[in-house]
């Protein structure tokens, strides 16, 4: 029950054509691919970073018309504004997470009708991750805050969650601030 920035290590494995283990002690974010003819993981990604600027969005869009309106709008605003942003949506996190690291982008899990406070639960999801993305170097928050600031209230507290690359998240807190604004 502590917040993220005390965390000491974040990791995930990915299973696929390869599997990769992708971890953080908080100093760079190494990755490791299986050897299966060994059994052994070898380091194939030191110190990866995310790029500076990327082009997909991770969201379910499904939902769309659930979005609050700062969402809708920073959506509809990038497609016109960019005709190389598209949609990438596996509907697992990490998946998702894995190739916005790599390719760039930003990976969006708003509150809803249906979750007015996020799905992703803050202690054993959003934060793990938000460790990762920051220390790649990119960012992570949650509607008005920096997820891994966020003191938790409860074991299995959900939250909205936005990480990727900076400058992608940085754009979309632009509208979240706006709304947020608007409402004091």
């Amino acid at each position: 029950m502590q917040p993220g920035t005390q965390q000491v290590a974040a990791g995930y494995i990915l299973y696929g054509t390869s599997t990769m283990l992708v971890y953080t002690t908080g100093d760079g974010v190494n990755g490791f691919t299986l050897n299966p003819a060994i059994g052994t993981f070898y380091l194939s990604h030191p110190n990866i970073k995310l790029p500076s600027s990327g082009h997909i969005y991770s969201i379910n869009e499904a939902n769309f018309s659930t979005f609050p309106d700062e969402i809708k709008q920073y959506l509809i605003d990038q497609k016109k504004q960019d005709p190389h942003y598209s949609t990438r949506y596996i509907g697992s996190m990490v998946s998702d997470i894995h190739r916005n690291i790599f390719k760039g982008g930003i990976f969006l899990y708003p509150p809803n009708e249906k979750h007015p406070n996020g799905k992703l639960r803050l202690l054993y999801e959003c934060n793990p991750i938000a460790f990762l993305i920051e220390q790649a170097g990119g960012m992570a928050k949650s509607m008005h805050e920096r997820i891994l600031e966020i003191d938790p209230k409860d074991l299995h507290q959900r939250v909205p969650f936005f990480c990727g690359n900076k400058e992608m998240v940085e754009t979309l807190n632009t509208y979240l601030l706006r709304q947020y604004e608007n409402t004091i």
